[in-house]
C-alpha cells in the first residue's frame, strides 16, 4: 500500500489541492502520495514561520533544547517509518538508511549541546569609558532545501541548528525523496511542536521555491544542491538582503601516490564512490594513480567492484541501490559513452546492472585511461562511475587536481607526511582526507570555490544561524 502524506504548515497536518505521487527507482512504481504544494502554501508556510519568531526565538535555551530532545526520543521511537520512508523513496539499500536516521538522531543531539557554546561575551574597552559584550541572537526565518541524496542526512544538517538557534524553518525536501521529510512533520504535530517552528512542505521547485526565495520574510536561505541550484536560488533572493549557507556541487580528486597503502587506498575510494550509489557530493570524481602503481590499485579496485552486491531486496545483504530516476540513469550512460568515444577502457560495468531488469539500476563501472577531455572527468558525475587518470609527476597532479571550479573535498593517500602536509596546504578544497575519510556532525563541512558558503555540521553552523549583537553602556564618570 502506497504511503500518504500531508504537509506541515502552522502546526498542522495539511492536505494539498492536489496531490504528487512518488515513484520508487528500485521498482519504477508508485510507493507514495504527497499533499503538492503551491504558491500560496509557500506564503502560508513562510507566515507561519514569521509569526512563531518572537516566541520561539524568545524561549529560553533549556525550553528550545527540551523540545528538540522531546523530537529526538518521538524520532528513536519511529525509526522504522522513517528509514522504511527512505528505503521506498530512493530505493536506497536498508542498511544505508540507517545512516540517514542517525544522522538525525546526532544532530539533534549534538545542538542542543552546542547552543551554550555562545554565550554573550565581554569586551574591553581600550579608554575604559564603557563596557561592551557581545550577545548572539537568532538571525530569523530559515528556509532550507533539501537534497534528495540522503534525505533525513541533509534534513538534518539544517533543522539541528535551526531549532538551537530560535530560528523557524521552512523545509522543502526534493520532489524526489518527500516521504521522510513529511513523516517528520508528522511527528511534529504529533509531539505538538509549537506552531510555526518548523514547516515542511513541497511542491514545483519554480511556483514553490522561488516563492520562498523571493519572499523578503527569510533572513537564511540554506541548501544542499548543484551549484546550479545555488546560484539561482541567490538570484531569486536578491529581493532582499539574506544569508546564505550552500553546500554544492563537487569534483573531488583523489591523489593515490606509489608509497601509499593501496589496500587502504581501495577500500577507502570505493566506499566513497559506490556508495550511496555514487550520489555523493564527496565522492571521488577524478582517481590519479601514481604510474609505477597503477596496475596493482586497479586490480585491487577491481576486486573490490566486482564483489559489490546491487540490489533493493530488504532481506538480502545489498550494497548498493539504484541511481535516483531514468533521467539520472541515461545522464550517466552518456557520460560513460562520451568517455569511451575519446579513449576511455570499460574495465568493468557501464551500463545496467546484470540480473535487474527493472528499476535504475547502474553497475558499478570503472574507466581507465581517463583524459580532461571527456565529461566525465569534467563534471560531477553523481554516480557509480570510477575515473582512473596516471600521473608521473606531482606539480602536474597538483595542477590537475586543482583544475576545477569545485572545491569541497580532496583526498590524499601517501605514506610521507612531508608530502600530505604539502599537497594539504595546495589542494584548493574545504576539506582534505588523508589515508581514509571521516564524516560526523561534530566536523565541518563546506567547500570552496564554487562548492558552497557557509558551513554544514560542527558548532561553526551554529554561525549561520545567529547574528552578533553588541551592547555598549557608557560607565559613570
Amino acid at each position: 500500500m502506497a504511503l500518504e502524506k500531508k504537509m506541515y504548515i502552522g502546526g498542522q497536518l495539511l492536505a494539498g489541492s492536489t496531490n504528487f505521487d512518488v515513484v520508487s527507482p528500485a521498482t519504477d512504481e508508485v510507493v507514495g502520495s504527497i499533499a503538492w504544494a503551491s504558491a500560496g502554501d509557500a506564503e502560508a508556510a513562510l507566515t507561519a514561520a514569521d509569526a512563531a519568531f518572537e516566541s520561539w526565538a524568545s524561549l529560553s535555551i533549556t525550553e528550545r533544547t527540551g523540545w528538540m530532545g522531546k523530537l529526538r526520543e518521538a524520532v528513536i521511537a519511529n525509526e522504522e517509518h522513517l528509514r522504511e520512508c527512505i528505503h521506498l523513496e530512493m530505493g536506497k539499500p536498508w542498511a544505508s538508511t540507517q545512516e540517514d536516521f542517525d544522522s538525525l538522531v546526532n544532530s539533534l543531539n549534538f545542538y542542543a549541546e552546542e547552543i551554550s557554546r555562545f554565550r554573550p561575551e565581554a569586551l574591553v574597552d581600550r579608554e575604559g569609558t564603557h563596557s561592551h559584550t557581545l550577545v548572539h541572537e537568532p538571525v530569523g526565518v530559515v528556509v532550507a532545501y533539501i537534497a534528495w541524496n540522503f534525505p533525513l542526512l541533509n534534513l538534518a544538517f539544517k533543522i539541528g541548528p535551526a531549532m538551537a538557534t530560535g530560528c523557524p524553518i521552512v523545509i522543502k525536501p526534493s520532489f524526489k525523496t518527500p516521504l521522510s521529510a513529511y513523516a517528520l512533520g508528522e511527528i511534529c504535530h504529533r509531539i505538538g511542536l509549537p506552531a510555526g517552528a518548523v514547516n515542511i512542505i513541497c511542491g514545483d521547485d519554480t511556483e514553490v521555491g522561488d516563492t520562498l526565495s523571493a519572499s523578503k520574510i527569510p533572513a537564511l536561505l540554506t541548501l544542499i544542491g548543484s551549484t546550479n541550484t545555488g546560484r539561482h536560488i541567490m538570484k531569486m533572493g536578491a529581493s532582499s538582503i539574506k544569508r546564505y549557507s550552500m553546500e554544492l556541487g563537487g569534483n573531488a580528486p583523489a591523489l593515490v601516490f606509489a608509497d601509499a597503502d593501496l589496500d587502504q587506498a581501495a577500500d577507502t575510494i570505493c566506499a566513497v564512490k559506490f556508495g550511496n550509489a555514487g550520489q555523493v557530493c564527496v565522492t571521488p570524481n577524478r582517481v590519479f594513480v601514481d604510474a609505477t602503481i597503477a596496475d596493482q590499485f586497479t586490480k585491487k579496485v577491481l576486486e573490490r567492484v566486482n564483489a559489490i552486491k546491487v540490489g533493493y531486496d530488504r532481506s538480502a545483504n545489498i550494497d548498493m541501490g539504484p541511481v535516483m530516476d531514468e533521467a539520472a540513469f541515461k545522464r550517466i550512460d552518456a557520460l560513460v559513452a562520451d568517455a569511451k568515444s575519446k579513449g576511455a577502457t570499460v574495465l568493468a560495468g557501464g551500463g545496467r546492472a546484470q540480473g535487474l531488469n527493472a528499476g535504475q539500476f547502474y553497475a558499478p563501472t570503472v574507466l581507465a585511461d581517463v583524459t580532461a577531455e571527456m565529461a566525465s572527468y569534467q563534471q560531477e558525475i553523481f554516480g557509480p562511475v570510477m575515473n582512473i587518470s596516471t600521473f608521473s609527476d606531482e606539480d602536474e597532479v597538483l595542477r590537475l587536481a586543482n583544475d576545477t571550479d569545485a572545491g569541497l573535498t580532496a583526498y590524499v593517500f601517501t605514506r610521507d607526511l612531508a608530502r600530505a602536509e604539502r599537497f594539504s596546504s595546495k589542494l584548493r578544497f574545504g576539506e582534505i582526507q588523508i589515508n581514509g575519510v571521516k564524516y560526523g556532525i561534530d566536523l565541518p563541512h563546506g567547500g570552496i570555490k564554487q562548492s558552497g558558503i557557509g558551513c554544514d555540521c560542527s558548532y561553526l553552523a551554529l554561525h549561520d544561524y545567529l547574528a552578533t549583537k553588541r551592547v555598549s553602556r557608557a560607565l559613570a564618570n
